[in-house]
């Protein structure tokens, strides 16, 4: 069963491979979402300062029923935080949002600030600044792995040339129709174990035949045959919901995708409209 499977980071912490996404879920039914999640037997817990929802996970934690130490809980560095004092206040403002005296991966959300992602300017000063205050926090007993989200190569080189220590996770846009192999590729090759977050594209690859007619050759769910994907991969898998049955069928992904169906879900051709959710940085 996929929600007992682990990966391993690179300082042997255990993370689940599939979590529960929280963007887009309200603070105040985030709890509920946590509770029933943990109620079907997720583990993994994902959420950002950005999503406006710590408080909320964190309640759902506290009162989900299972001991803390069976689960596991991100949360992310806002992308606009570029220094380190910033960045240690937003460390400490997160676990007291949150109500735990520890999270248990922490990463920085983007290398640019949202309102300049994509543009030339990679801020590597300010992300060497914020990486340092988590390698503190880290170190410190806060957090109990570090990573990062949305970087590429040349944002991670600059990390790696000056950190103590090396980031554990990168978390990435990643899904049938946009699998950026050479980035997935050198994150592993520098044990860096690579998340994938949107795996059902927000939503977009539900409008596309050929993936429902390979899910029906399977007898899955699109959601499903995504999901799997990814996993395939040995990506995390991090689908948002809160709807407890759509939990329910995001797990249940114990079937194999052949090799010759993963080469042809690697070489799909790429979405170009997102939709509604083209108006997010990360789609455009």
């Amino acid at each position: 069963m996929i929600l007992k499977e682990t990966f391993t980071l690179s300082n042997g912490v255990e993370i689940p491979k599939l979590g529960l996404g929280t963007w887009f879920i309200n603070d105040d039914d985030a709890g509920q979402a946590v509770k029933e999640a943990v109620k079907i037997g997720y583990a993994h817990i994902d959420t950002a300062q950005a999503y406006g929802n710590e408080r909320g996970v964190g309640e759902g934690v506290k009162n989900c029923g299972a001991k803390r130490e069976e689960l596991f809980v991100t949360t992310k560095l806002a992308a606009e935080i570029k220094s380190y004092k910033e960045a240690v206040h937003a460390i400490d403002g997160s676990l007291e949002k949150m109500s735990l005296d520890h999270a248990d991966l922490m990463i920085i959300h983007s290398p640019q600030p949202w309102a300049e992602f994509g543009g030339k300017e990679r801020f590597l000063e300010g992300n060497r600044e914020a990486w340092r205050a988590l390698e503190d926090a880290y170190k410190a007993g806060k957090l109990r792995a570090i990573g990062v989200s949305n970087f590429q190569k040349p944002d991670i080189e600059n990390i790696l040339e000056s950190c103590s220590v090396s980031p554990m996770v990168n978390q990435i846009l990643a899904h049938v129709t946009n699998t950026p192999q050479a980035l997935i590729r050198y994150c592993q090759e520098k044990g860096i174990l690579v998340e994938a977050y949107s795996p059902i594209g927000h939503g977009e690859l539900l409008k596309n035949a050929e993936l429902a007619a390979m899910a029906e050759k399977y007898g899955v769910s699109l959601p499903q045959l995504c999901i799997r994907y990814v996993l395939q991969l040995d990506l995390i898998a991090l689908p948002k919901t809160g709807n407890p049955e759509h939990m329910k069928n995001n797990a249940d992904v114990d079937f194999i995708i052949t090799q010759e169906d993963m080469a042809q879900l690697k070489n799909m051709a790429r979405i170009k409209d997102y939709g509604k959710a083209g108006v997010f940085p990360v789609y455009k």
